[in-house]
C-alpha cells in the first residue's frame, strides 16, 4: 500500500489520463490513413507521457527528493524501452536520472546498476555526443564520491570537464559542474591550491 502511495503521489496522478488510450485496446481502424493518423497520436501520447514523467522525476531531484523521484524515472523508462526499445540511445538521459536519484537516496548498488547500463548504450552507439558521454562521466565520478574512491571520482570529472569542453568550448557554463566537484574532492584532499584554482575557474 505505501509503495501504491508513493507511485501515486510521484507519478501517477499525473498520466492517469494518458495511460488509458496507450495501454487500452486501441479501436480498430478500417482505412490506411485512419490507421496512420491513430498510429501517429499514439506516438504523440507516448512521447507526451515520457516527458511528463521525466520532467516530474527531474523536479524531485531537483528539490532534494530523490526517492519520490524513482516512481516517476521508473514510468519514463518503461515507456521510452516500449518506444525507442531497450538499447537506444534516448533511454540515457532516463538512466541517468534514476541513478542520480538512487544515489541521492542512498542506494549506491542500484545506482552503479543503472550507470552501467547508461554506459553500455554509450558503447553501443557510436554516434553518442559528447554533452551525453560528459555527464555519464560525471554521475560516474559521483557515484565514485560517493563511495569513497577519489582517485576514481578525479578521474572521471576531469573527462566530464574535456568531453564538456569539447562539445561547448573552454568558457562553457557546462564546465563548471565538473570544475566545482574536482575543487570540492581537492578540498577533501586538503590539496587547497588546486582547490582555490578550480573554485576560481568556477
Amino acid at each position: 500500500v505505501s509503495h501504491q502511495r508513493s507511485d501515486w503521489i510521484s507519478i501517477h496522478g499525473q498520466i492517469c489520463h494518458l495511460l488509458i488510450p496507450i495501454l487500452g485496446p486501441q479501436p480498430c481502424l478500417h482505412s490506411e490513413k485512419d490507421r496512420k493518423h491513430g498510429r501517429e497520436q499514439l506516438l504523440r501520447r507516448q512521447e507526451s507521457l515520457i516527458a511528463v514523467a521525466l520532467g516530474t522525476a527531474q523536479g524531485f531531484v531537483w528539490a532534494g527528493k530523490p526517492l519520490e523521484a524513482i516512481p516517476a524515472a521508473l514510468q519514463a523508462l518503461r515507456f521510452s524501452c516500449r518506444l525507442f526499445g531497450p538499447g537506444s540511445l534516448q533511454l540515457l538521459p532516463v538512466y541517468l536520472l534514476l541513478a542520480e536519484a538512487s544515489r541521492g537516496s542512498g542506494h549506491l548498488q542500484q545506482a552503479a546498476k543503472y550507470l552501467s547500463q547508461a554506459q553500455w548504450i554509450v558503447l553501443q552507439s557510436p554516434d553518442c555526443s559528447a554533452a551525453l558521454q560528459s555527464k555519464l562521466h560525471r554521475g560516474l565520478g559521483l557515484l565514485s564520491l560517493a563511495e569513497g574512491n577519489l582517485d576514481q571520482a578525479l578521474y572521471h570529472l576531469a573527462n566530464d570537464v574535456t568531453l564538456a569542453a569539447s562539445e561547448f568550448g573552454l568558457n562553457s557554463i557546462e564546465l563548471s559542474g565538473g570544475y566545482f566537484h574536482m575543487a570540492n574532492i581537492f578540498f577533501r584532499q586538503n590539496k587547497m591550491d588546486a582547490a582555490n584554482s578550480l573554485y576560481t575557474e568556477v
